[in-house]
Order: structure tokens, then sequence, then C-alpha cells
């Protein structure tokens, strides 16, 4: 491979050329129009929450976006509101990839810590961190040394520390790591472990769909995931994590509804030129079809590698991605979403819901009391036989 010299992680304008976001393109629009705008896209918008000062502080301080919303839900008369804050961080990585593994590692801890002590003071119930957050995300480079190094169990080192940060804030942290197992053959895969907010590890769940599309070559460090779709029961609702990927895939964010989550978290890594038009939507979608909440989170920033790689698509070898857009975001069981985070800065999002809209809204549209789900196992069951042949009437 051709070497290349390795620029910092932080540049001085490391995001040139992009543009701070969608929203920010939108505010140019007259003033009377803002409003129906941000309708007509995102539904019913969410009211803005008051920054705490102490929140806001730490955001001036250590130069983090901070945004908060209230989500609506309709008073009912046997229910008492089930009020909780769900929150979201992007960030990128701090140091340079050709820095020592465990100085990566640490400032990456260092930053997360302090947008999580920030949560804390926005009185954040569940937070969920970004795909492979300790890390670079260097699957692209399909070089085992030294991103290997940065694989843990899910009991390891960020466990650790982010179970005490979880205990003193009264919170639970979702944390997406590269997982070890050191138990069965040291194998290695994408995983995201849920910290209860009593600082004992709740559960823990595997990526299930894994790409091979373009540099994301994933499945040279790990394959797909042998955890089902669980669902964990917090003080804060039912959680689950769609990991990254999983998000293109209907039947994934099906059966974490099947399963009964009330909050699902996309923690993902994704880049502009191949995924961004589909980013404002799946989430949405998976929303209003399976009556939960979900958090898309994607992480920002261009990450170089000190070795080009290629993709074997006839174009020059290169040492990055391309620039990952952030613009995480939540969105309601009707549709409604928050508008979406910076794609350029580091940030945490906080939305406070009601999770009694999941029911209001499966009353309403009622899709899991129409649902034909046993045709359409019966349907797939068929479909993987040998010797099956698509449903199709030729007239002939």
């Amino acid at each position: 491979m051709t070497e290349t010299k390795q620029q910092p992680a932080k540049a001085k304008n490391p995001s040139a050329g992009e543009i701070e976001s969608l929203e920010s393109l939108l505010r140019k629009l007259p003033q009377e129009d803002q409003a129906e705008a941000f309708r007509i896209l995102y539904g019913d918008v969410p009211s803005e929450l008051q920054i705490p000062p102490a929140a806001k502080a730490i955001a001036d301080e250590h130069d983090f976006e901070v945004a908060a919303y209230s989500f609506p839900a309709a008073k009912e008369q046997r229910r008492a509101p089930r009020l909780v804050r769900v929150g979201v961080i992007q960030n990128q990585i701090v140091k340079a990839t050709t820095d020592p593994v465990v100085a990566q590692y640490e400032a990456i801890a260092d930053r997360v810590e302090v947008m999580l002590e920030a949560a804390g003071k926005l009185g954040t119930n569940v937070v969920c961190l970004q795909e492979a957050w300790t890390m670079p995300f260097a699957f692209c480079t399909r070089e085992k040394s030294p991103w290997l190094e940065f694989a843990e169990p899910v009991d390891g080192p960020s466990t650790q520390r982010l179970a005490k940060v979880a205990k003193r804030l009264n919170m639970v942290i979702v944390s997406p790591i590269l997982e070890r197992d050191e138990v069965n053959g040291e194998t290695i895969h994408n995983t995201a472990v849920v910290i209860g907010s009593d600082g004992k590890v709740i559960g823990s769940h595997r990526k299930n769909h894994i790409p091979r599309v373009g540099d994301f070559n994933e499945s040279t460090y790990y394959m797909e995931g042998d955890s089902g779709w669980p669902v964990f029961q917090t003080e804060f609702g039912k959680v689950a994590i769609n990991i990254c990927y999983g998000r293109h895939h209907p039947l994934n964010w099906l059966m974490f509804g099947v399963n009964g989550a009330e909050i699902v978290f996309n923690p993902s890594a994704t880049v502009g030129a191949l995924s961004e038009p589909l980013w404002p939507i799946e989430a949405r979608c998976a929303a209003i079809a399976n009556h939960y909440f979900v958090a898309g989170i994607n992480r920002i920033g261009t990450e170089r590698f000190p070795n080009q790689f290629t993709s074997g698509d006839g174009k020059p070898a290169k040492n990055h991605f391309g620039h990952f857009y952030g613009s995480s975001y939540l969105t309601a069981p009707n549709g409604a979403r928050t508008p979406g985070l910076s794609r350029i800065r580091d940030g945490l999002l906080v939305s406070e819901i009601d999770l009694n809209q999941c029911r209001q809204v499966r009353d309403t549209w009622g899709f899991a009391m129409t649902a034909r789900i046993a045709e359409y196992a019966k349907a797939l069951t068929d479909a993987t036989q040998p010797g099956w042949k698509p449903q199709i009437i030729t007239g002939e």
C-alpha cells in the first residue's frame, strides 16, 4: 500500500465545504414560510426545551452543540404520563489515527464522558452513543492491525468506565463497541452493551446485518449477529438497538416491534455520498410502521488513515471514507421528528417523550391489529425451500 502523510483528526477546518445542516438551509426561507416547510417535512415539530445553564456551560466550554425538544402526547384518563428523556451523542474522533491506540481511545472516552455530563444536566434518562464509539471507523481499510486492538469484551474497560457514569447520573447508557468474545475463540462482533442506571449490565445485542457495500467492508472483521432481536426492560421503558446497516432491513425493525420495543436506537456510521438521502426517511418509516420511538445517531467528520485503500471499483486509492454527516435526530410513532443535529459539529440531542404515545398511535392506525404476520411467516418460510417459485401470474 502507498504510504500517505497522516493529517490530524481535528484539522483547523475539518469540514471545509460541508453545509452546517439541512435546517440551516430551511431557515434561509422567509420567516412566514419556515414553519410550513418544517411541518411538511417533519410533521408536528416538537417544541424546544430550555437548555439548563449548567448544560450550556459544558457545551460552550467543550465546543459541542446541544439541543432539546419535547414531544406532546394526549392526556389519558386511566394512565399517567410516562415521560422519559432520551439522549443521543454524535462525535468525531479526537486524535490522529496514527497515534497510539490507547491515546486515541482515552481522548474519545474523555470527550464522550464530558458530553454525558451535559446529558445528565438535562435530566436525560436513557442515552445512546454512536456505532463503535470507542475508535475510528477503520473497517474501510480491511487492515486487522492496529484496529482490532480496540476490541474488548462486553464487561471490558468501556463498560466499566461508563457503568460508573450511569450509576452516578442515574442514566441508562447504550454503548456500541467492537466486541471481543474471549470465551468463544476471541471472535469479533459489532455489539451494543446496555448498562442500567444502577451501573450493572442489563445485556447486549450483536449487529444483525453486515454491509458489503463500497468501502464498508465490515465482514472482514465480524459476521452477522447471533443474539436475535432483544428488547431490554429498563426502568425508563423497553429499549432495543438496531445497529447501523440493519436500518435498511424492514423485517429487522419489525422484530424489535414484535418483541415490544418502545424506543429503538439506531447507532450508525455512514457517509454522505452513499446514504444521506435515506437518512431522514428510514427511521421515520420504522417508527410509523412499528409504533415506537426511533433515535438515529451518526458520527461526524472525515477520518483519515495512514494507508490508502480502494474498493476495487476502478477509482483511485484514497485514505478516507468521506464525510460522516452527523444529522442525528429522534422521531415519534406518528412520524413527527426533531430537527437534526449539525452535519459538522459534535452534538448532544435530548428529547422528552411520553411512551403512552406508542399505544395512542397504535390505536389510531391499527397496524399491529391489521398485520398478517402469520401469513408472512408462512410465505417467507416457503420462499426458503428448494424448488420454490415466486407467485407471479402471467395470464397464459
